[in-house]
Parts: C-alpha cells; structure tokens; sequence
C-alpha cells in the first residue's frame, strides 16, 4: 500500500519501453479513446493547445492518439510523460508548463474537480461482460425487493445503462450512480448523496443505512474508500476482469480502529508536516491555510512540505517531524503508512485530533473539501481556553498529560523577544525554531566545507576496471 500513490520504484527500473510505432495498434483506437467526442471538445472550446494525460500503461497509444487528434483539430497536442502527483488527479501543473489551454485526461480518474484549466475525462471503455455481471448481481442478492445502490469504477461507466436495462425490471428498489465531471450545481436535495465524483437519490425513509453497495470494478483504492466512507452499508463486488461476484469481507472496524490509532498519535505530536499531494483539486490552499490556523491554536509547529509523490525514503529526511498529514485527492488521501517512518494522516483525522468541537460519529471523510466553511462537515473551532482551565487529558499511548485546548490565534505581530535570539557575543541573531533545534542535536549534520581545516592533498591515481574486476585485482595473486 506505501507505494499506491505512486508507483514502485522497483516496476519503474524494470520496465521496458518500445517506440510508439512498434507497438501494435489497438483493434479499436477510435472507440476506445473517444477521439469523436475530444476532437469535438477541442473545436468547440476553440484551444489551440492541448495537454494529453496517459496513465503508464496507456502510454503506448499515446502518439497515435495525439497525431489522430492533431489531424482532426488542427490543435497542437502535447503528451504529459510524468505526473506531478497520482495519475488518477489532472496534473493543470504540468499542463501549464507548456501552456496548454485544456486538457485530456485518459484512464481511472478520481473525478476531484480542477481549479483552472478546462478537462475532459476519457476513462477508456474497458469491456465488462454484462451478462455475467447481471447474473453475480442475482446471486449476490436473491431477493428482488433489496435496496442496492450499483456503484462502479470509471472505466465501466460505459456499460451501466445496459445493465440497469437488464436487473430493473425485476428489481424496483435498486440505484444506479451517475459520474458527475466537477461540482454539480446549486445545493445536494434531501437524501442526494455526492462523493468521489457519484451522485445518486436515496428514496428510502431509513436512508443510506437500509442499503447494501454493489461495486462493479477490481479491488483497490476507491473501493476501500467507499466501504469506510459508507461503512453503514455492506458491500459486494463483481470483477470483470475474473468475472467472479463476492461480498466484501474488509474488515471496517479494524481499518477504523487503525485510523483512530493515528488520530491518537496526531494528538500527541509537537511537530507535524501538511504534506501537499496536489496542486490541482480545487480548495487545496484553503485547506492548507485551514490546517496551519488549526495547528497554530493546537500548539503544535507545522511545516509545508512539496516532495512531490511521497515515499518513506523522502519522508526520512525529517526526522523532526512527529507525524505528517497528506493533502490529496480523495482516493490518495488514505495512504498506508506502515512502511514509513512517521504515520501519515488525512486533514479529517487530524481535525478529530486537534479540534475539540469535532467528535467521531461513525462517518469517515476522505475529502477534505468536506472541512472547509461553508462544506457539509464544517465545524468552527471552538474559542480559545485558558491553560489553567483545560481539562486535563492523557495520552493513550505514552501515558503522559497533554493540553487539548486551544490558544487564540496567533497575533499578526511576533513579541520582540519570542523569535529571535541572540547567538553568540558577536550580536549574531539566529531564529529558534524546533527543526533548527533538532538540527543542533544531531551528531551529524550533512556535509560541511571546514575551510582550512582539511589538509590540501595530491590527486593520485585510482583503480581502473570495472567493479566486479578492477585491473590491478589479479596482480598481487
């Protein structure tokens, strides 16, 4: 799981690549990738300039697809080679660098709305063997009078009214989602839900709760996403790829009570990095200035970190940071964080651990647009409290007393005495932060010039050869 935001370095070092020529075209170039309908998006915005997107393993096509759409537009394309963060976000990054006005997104997309730059998602029709699928669904629920809600991934959106024609007529009660592309207009009616991209109406009188979830799509991130996000309902799928149907047996409370774990440990930390693992969902710097205010009232010192796509080894160069949290998309936002040195949690588990005002419901939130003013989740954070007035709390995992109350906020102007420092007798100022502390602690420090101190040397002659046979190794045998 450590390496599903990004992809493994070691798949990365084996991989082989071809010339676009030699690989054989697909049998449906044209249908599979839209190129009717972008071609028609391009022509109708008037764009010149276009940003391709491709996951890696529909790289290949890439040129194909971008000299078909050159011919039919006129437009000059350009193919996106590396994603700044996950594939499954638009990248408007990288787009901007060449100045592209729009861009095509190609494959499984998290259908997180964009800030900028118009898109058009083209998820790939992956074929799905509806029959079957319709057959599964039977097994799985042998009562017509049962409450599901079908659920599927992206790729088999295609296929979905084909199957609603096959399982309504036998059963009245069941719901179909619909991709929603961005943010749906005016206000969620009573009992709409809208997640992850899906919208759909909940009729019943109990709500979402007297339903099961029917999830037609491979095990991976966005079913683990929907069965915490929705953990009042239970869960089967159908794969297309084995063709075999199954209920779910994740075990929620467990995936629950490992969160809670980290909810815990964020209580306890002084020093936390907001990891930003997108430039491109809108509200991203919303959320990252709410998450600084809210860390600044917890007592807590935070730094903001851009490393791009994150690993454990990134991540081990600050070692002075107690716990990181990651600001992504929905479907990344839940990252296993046992390979890593420090845990990793989202902004909803890190408001649970430092705003007194939010409790745990029951309801687990992936999105962060969900805890900003004005969002469904919003919650004010409380007023401030004085020190000698706090409840007191302990820690669940170290036993010892911490504050959970918050300071006021922070003052525009910093004390003349609280931020500076005098370092030595020459007047020298230095700022007194906790990584500068940190750094101060270490027995070692990186790499240092010692101006004058390392005696001046020749250069002599090294060893020749290669590592597994220098020439002078046989010599002395």
């Amino acid at each position: 799981m450590a390496a599903a935001f990004s992809s493994d370095g070691e798949a990365a070092l084996r991989r082989e690549l071809r010339a676009a020529v030699a690989v054989a075209p697909r049998s449906d170039l044209d249908g599979f990738y839209e190129m009717g309908r972008a071609a028609a998006f391009v022509r109708d915005g008037g764009f010149r300039k276009v940003a391709l997107q491709f996951p890696d393993e529909l790289l290949a096509d890439a040129v194909q697809v971008a000299g078909g759409l050159e011919a039919a537009t006129g437009a000059e394309m350009f193919v996106l080679g590396d994603t700044t963060y996950g594939s499954c976000c638009v990248d408007e990054v990288a787009a901007e660098h060449v100045g592209a006005e729009a861009v095509l997104h190609y494959g499984p997309a998290c259908l997180s709305p964009c800030r900028k730059l118009p898109v058009l998602h083209i998820f790939g029709q992956q074929p799905l063997d509806v029959g079957r699928c319709a057959e599964a669904f039977r097994e799985l629920y042998p009562e017509q009078q049962s409450c599901v809600v079908v659920l599927s991934d992206v790729v088999y959106a295609h296929a979905m009214g084909e199957l609603e024609q096959q399982l309504r007529p036998k059963y009245p009660n069941i719901i179909f989602s619909r991709l929603v592309c961005g943010d749906p207009p005016g206000p969620a009616a009573p009992g709409e839900e809208r997640k992850f991209g899906r919208q759909f109406l909940v009729e019943a009188a109990g709500g979402l709760q007297d339903y099961a979830m029917f999830y037609v799509g491979a095990e991976g991130l966005a079913l683990t996403s929907f069965m915490l996000t929705w953990n009042c309902c239970p869960f089967s799928s159908f794969n297309p790829v084995t063709g075999c149907g199954r209920r779910e047996t994740l075990n929620v409370n467990r995936a629950l009570m490992r969160r809670l774990y980290l909810v815990e440990r964020a209580r306890d930390a002084s020093v936390v990095g907001i990891l930003v693992g997108t430039l491109g969902v809108a509200g991203y710097l919303t959320v990252l200035q709410h998450l600084r205010e809210l860390l600044g009232r917890a007592g807590k010192r935070s730094y903001t970190l851009a490393v791009g796509k994150p690993n454990p080894a990134k991540l081990a160069n600050f070692l002075e940071v107690d716990i990181f949290v990651l600001v992504a998309c929905a479907q990344n936002s839940l990252l296993d964080s046992s390979d890593f040195y420090r845990p990793v949690v989202t902004p909803y588990e890190l408001e649970l651990a430092c705003n007194p005002a939010r409790e745990w419901t029951g309801n687990y939130l992936t999105d962060f647009r969900d805890l900003l003013p004005g969002a469904c989740a919003h919650v004010e954070l409380p007023p401030a409290v004085p020190a000698e007035e706090a409840v007191p709390d302990v820690s669940l995992i170290s036993g010892k007393m911490r504050g959970t109350h918050l300071c006021g906020p922070p003052s525009s102007q910093l004390p003349p005495s609280s931020a500076l420092a005098c370092r030595d007798q020459t007047r020298a100022l230095a700022e007194i932060s906790p990584a500068a502390s940190f750094l101060e602690s270490r027995s070692w420090r990186g790499l240092e010039q010692q101006l004058g101190q390392t005696p001046v040397s020749k250069a002599v002659q090294g060893r020749r050869g290669i590592a597994i046979a220098y020439e002078d190794e046989g010599c002395e045998q």
